[in-house]
């Protein structure tokens, strides 16, 4: 076996980011390393390659107990890393990224000459032919980088590659290019480590697959030997069942509040249309990257939408950045609270009446009482546990600043709220108490765009349910359909089309 992983566990403070993850990688194999967020993915990968200090368990390479004490240290010992984004230096020549930090040299210079040729004879057998070696890697494309980063990794380690994310900026012809050097390198005998979280990609590129889930270890397997359905149950953790909820009686004579005609943005998320009604929650649902906060992040104009059209009675909405989306009574409590939702420096009461100061104008300042009154209302209503509302933000808990994140909009009072995870990470008091607010300001003909992992929660809080798959909305369910089994179903569908043949990649 070419790497083993025997019960390696790693924890911080207040969780554990592995408990006893066993799996092997044998040579000329790609493997995939699948989970949702919070799996314990990117945590593995840190203690592979030395970033983190494994607390037990212990990892063997060729049979050999290996113990990497930095990413210098695991290439040195043979494992590599790619990640999503190039970790190389785009104002570089391809040559002088490719042999940066041994390029060769006498009495101190650089021997460009022999550089460029080193660096020829490195992609040599990568399908980059058309590469000038002199040129800065950055004048390429993002596969084309990919491809440069993975000679490099190969080069420097040449055991075991690990693949992070690597088609997450790529286009169909530029996957299956990348897909090609993989296949070659599989051939060559290198063990590699695939992370994707496109499924389609999943089987049909790897060889065997390990599902890892709140830090622990679910499934390796036979790709060939495991059902979409089943990969899908083993990474969410739910079994085709009977979920109770609250029946959906489809709505009639709603009230339609905004309308988005073919949106979309290249890359991001494919065109589509959504009808959104007064008092209406619609939930969302995908695996992870699969176009649930691409579709959040366009709505509310981080990343502006280039096709299509937003509209309600009063006329054209425009969306082309979130201040537009603030003025035009959209609110957005995005996935990761910490870095995009708080501003952990500032007050409770400062972050909770920032929105509503964004939609003045700072040159209207909201007067100090005001806001005062404003963050002891919403401490109270939200029963945000803080000693007052000038206690720091970043010092409370983390259920406590997603209640901070939600008074922001809700004291803005947006007919449109997005919310993207909102139960993540939190305590199950604070959870129950965040779908209640949802449901009480549901009643008072607020519209809610919920987005959440947690499909018993969708089931429960939504009137319907979209379905984004391979960033695609593909498939919509209300009423009595909505269900965990046919959410999980349509997740787990493929009708994707097959990759591009090698005639077109090559043009």
């Amino acid at each position: 076996m070419l790497l083993s992983i025997r019960g390696l566990t790693k924890s911080f403070p207040g969780t554990r980011a592995l408990d006893g993850v066993s799996f092997d990688l044998r040579a000329g194999e790609i493997h995939a390393l699948l989970g949702e967020n919070g799996a314990g993915k990117s945590t593995l990968i840190k203690c592979l390659t030395g970033v983190y200090e494994r607390d037990a368990g212990e990892i063997l390479l060729d049979g050999r107990p290996v113990a990497p004490q930095s990413t210098h240290d695991a290439q040195t010992l043979g494992i590599g890393t790619v990640y999503q984004e190039v970790n190389l230096l785009p104002n570089l020549s391809v040559a002088e990224n490719l042999t940066f930090g041994r390029q060769p040299s006498r009495a101190g210079l650089v021997q460009t000459r022999k550089m460029r040729a080193q660096a020829e004879e490195m992609l040599s057998g990568y399908g980059l032919d058309h590469v000038n070696v002199a040129q800065s890697l950055g004048a390429y494309s993002v596969a084309v980088q990919q491809i440069v980063a993975i000679a490099r990794a190969v080069a420097l380690s040449g055991k075991v590659l690990i693949l992070d994310e690597p088609t997450a900026s790529l286009d169909s012809a530029e996957t299956e290019m990348l897909f090609s050097v993989v296949r070659d390198l599989r051939e060559r005998g290198l063990g590699i480590i695939f992370v994707s979280h496109f499924l389609d990609q999943v089987f049909s590129l790897t060889d065997r697959l390990t599902v890892l889930r709140n830090g622990q270890h679910i499934v390796t397997a036979e790709t060939a030997e495991v059902s979409r359905l089943d990969l899908i149950h083993h990474m969410l953790g739910h079994e085709l069942e009977e979920a109770e909820h609250r029946r959906h009686a489809t709505k009639t004579a709603q009230q339609s509040v905004l309308t988005f005609d073919g949106t979309g943005r290249r890359g991001k998320i494919a065109p589509f249309d959504l009808t959104v009604s007064r008092g209406e929650v619609i939930g969302m649902a995908g695996l992870l990257g699969s176009g649930r906060t691409e579709t959040a992040d366009m709505l509310f104009g981080r990343t502006p939408p280039d096709s299509g059209k937003a509209h309600d009675d009063d006329g054209p909405v425009s969306l082309r950045n979130p201040r537009e989306a603030i003025a035009a009574g959209f609110g957005y409590a995005p996935e990761d609270r910490k870095t995009d939702g708080i501003i952990g420096e500032l007050s409770v009461r400062e972050n909770i009446a920032l929105a509503l100061q964004a939609r003045r104008g700072w040159w209207r300042p909201l007067p100090r009482a005001e806001q005062r009154e404003l963050a002891e209302r919403y401490i109270e209503r939200l029963d945000i546990r803080t000693s007052g509302a000038e206690k720091p933000v970043g010092e409370l808990s983390g259920g406590n600043q997603q209640k901070v994140v939600l008074a922001r909009w809700l004291a803005m009072n947006p007919r449109f709220l997005i919310l993207d995870e909102p139960t993540r990470g939190i305590d199950v008091g604070a959870h129950a108490e965040i779908l209640r607010l949802i449901g009480e300001v549901v009643e008072s003909g607020m519209s809610i765009l919920l987005i959440s992992s947690e499909l018993d929660e969708l089931v429960a809080a939504s009137d319907r349910i979209i379905v984004v798959r391979d960033r695609e909305h593909v498939a919509e369910l209300v009423g009595e359909d909505i269900e965990t089994d046919a959410i999980v179903r349509a997740i787990a569908a493929s009708d994707a089309p097959a990759a591009a043949p090698a005639a077109e990649v090559a043009r």
